[in-house]
C-alpha cells in the first residue's frame, strides 16, 4: 500500500475509533442513570449493563466469518454502523426491553469493532514502526475512557442536559461511522491471499491458539492485572481503611499506568526481543505485588502498585498486538486477535473473582500473594512457551 494511503488509513482508524468509543463511554453511563432514575432495581440495571458484555462474548467467535465475507474495510464500517444505529434507536424509543436488545446488538458489533480496528492498525502499520503505532493506538483507546465520562459530566445528566448529552453521543457515533468510510481497502483483507485459507469461528480460534499459545498467556495475564484489578482495587482500598473516595482513586492510578506505558513499550517492541519485554513485565509486576505486604505501614504505596498493575496490562496487550501484526494477515490476523480478546476477557473475569477470595482469606496477605503468584506464573510461561 502507498505511504499516503497508509497515513490516511491510520488517521481514519484512529479518529473513527476515538469518536465511536467516546460516544459509548458517554452514552451508556447516562443510560444506566436514566434506568435508575425510573426506579428500576439495581439487579435490573445490572442486567442491562451486562448485555453489552454478553453481546461481546457472543460476537467474538463470529468476527472471522464476517471479515471473510465483507473484508476488513467493510467490516470496520459495519462495526461503526450498528452501534450508532443502536444508540439512535435507544434515544428515539421509550421502551427499556427494546433497549436491552439494542445494547446486546451493539455489544455483538462491538466485538467486531474491537478486533477489526486493532487488526486494521497492525496490518497498516509499517513493520519497522508497528510497535510505536500500536502503542499509540492503545493509548488513544485508554484516553476515551476518560474523555467520554468527562464530557458527559461537563454537559450534565439531568433533564434537558441529559437529553442534549444523548444527542452529543449519537453525533459522535455518527462522526465515527463517517470517518470509517475513509479507511482504504487493504491487500489481502479478505484472507484470500493465503495458500490454505484459515478456518473460521471457534475452529479458527483454536488453530490460532495452537499456533501462538503465548498470545493466550499474554492476554489472560494482561486482563488479569488491568481489567481484573479494577474490580478488586476499590475493595482492597476499603479493607485497608482508605475510604471510598481514595479507594476509587486507585482505579485512576491503574488507568494512568496503562495510558502512560503503552506508547513507550510499543516503541521498545520495535527494538528489543518481545520475550525479553514479557519477562521484564513479569518481574516488575511480581516485585510490585509483593511490596503490597507493606501498605499497612504506608498506605499511599497502594497507588504506585495500582499504577504498575495497569501498566502491566497495557504493556502486555500492546506487545501481543505487535506480535499479531508480525504473524498473519486478513482473517488469520483476526483469528489471532480473537484469541487475545477472549483471553483478556477471561483474565479480566478471573481477577475480581480470585481477588475477592484472596481478600476473604486474608486482608493483609491474600491479595499480595495471589497477584505475586500470577506474575511469577506468567514469568514461567513466558520463558517456556
Amino acid at each position: 500500500m502507498e505511504p499516503a494511503k497508509i497515513r490516511q488509513g491510520l488517521a481514519a482508524t484512529f479518529l473513527s475509533t476515538f469518536c465511536s468509543l467516546t460516544s459509548l463511554f458517554m452514552f451508556f453511563p447516562l443510560l444506566l442513570f436514566t434506568l435508575k432514575g425510573r426506579g428500576l432495581s439495581d439487579a435490573t440495571v445490572g442486567l442491562v449493563a451486562s448485555a453489552e458484555w454478553l453481546g461481546l462474548a457472543i460476537g467474538t467467535p463470529f468476527v472471522a466469518h464476517w471479515v471473510s465475507k465483507l473484508g476488513l474495510r467493510r467490516a470496520f464500517v459495519m462495526s461503526g454502523l450498528v452501534p450508532f444505529a443502536s444508540m439512535l434507536g435507544i434515544t428515539l424509543t421509550p421502551w427499556p426491553a427494546l433497549w436491552l436488545l439494542l445494547i446486546m446488538l451493539g455489544g455483538i458489533s462491538g466485538a467486531m469493532r474491537w478486533i477489526v480496528a486493532e487488526t486494521t492498525v497492525t496490518q497498516m502499520a509499517p513493520a519497522h514502526a508497528r510497535g510505536r503505532i500500536v502503542g499509540l493506538f492503545g493509548t488513544m483507546i485508554s484516553l476515551t475512557y476518560i474523555v467520554g465520562p468527562v464530557l458527559l459530566a461537563s454537559i450534565g445528566t439531568q433533564g434537558e442536559e441529559a437529553q442534549f448529552a444523548r444527542w452529543v453521543a449519537v453525533a459522535l457515533g455518527a462522526a465515527g461511522l463517517f470517518l470509517s468510510l475513509a479507511v482504504p481497502s487493504m491487500d489481502g483483507d479478505n484472507g484470500s491471499s493465503h495458500a490454505i485459507a484459515p478456518r473460521l469461528g471457534l475452529a479458527g480460534i483454536l488453530d490460532a491458539f495452537r499456533a501462538a499459545p503465548l498470545l493466550m498467556v499474554t492476554g489472560a495475564l494482561g486482563g488479569f492485572f488491568e481489567a481484573g484489578s479494577t474490580g478488586i482495587l476499590p475493595l482492597f482500598g476499603l479493607a485497608i481503611g482508605l475510604g471510598e473516595v481514595k479507594s476509587a482513586m486507585l482505579l485512576a492510578a491503574c488507568g494512568l499506568g496503562g495510558v502512560l506505558v503503552m506508547a513507550p513499550v510499543g516503541a521498545l517492541a520495535d527494538r528489543l526481543p518481545h520475550r525479553t519485554l514479557y519477562i521484564i513485565c513479569s518481574l516488575v509486576t511480581a516485585a510490585a505485588s509483593i511490596t503490597m505486604l507493606l501498605v499497612s505501614v504506608w498506605p499511599p504505596l497502594t497507588y504506585a502498585i495500582a499504577f504498575v498493575w495497569g501498566a502491566t496490562g497495557g504493556a502486555l496487550y500492546t506487545l501481543a498486538m505487535v506480535d499479531i501484526g508480525h504473524r498473519g494477515q486478513g482473517v488469520q490476523a483476526v483469528n489471532f486477535t480473537s484469541v487475545l480478546v477472549l483471553s483478556y476477557t477471561i483474565g479480566g473475569t478471573l481477577g475480581p473473582l480470585l481477588g475477592g477470595i484472596a481478600l476473604t482469606l486474608s486482608t493483609h496477605w491474600g491479595l499480595p500473594v495471589m497477584m505475586t503468584l500470577a506474575a511469577l506464573g506468567g514469568l514461567v510461561a513466558f520463558r517456556r512457551v
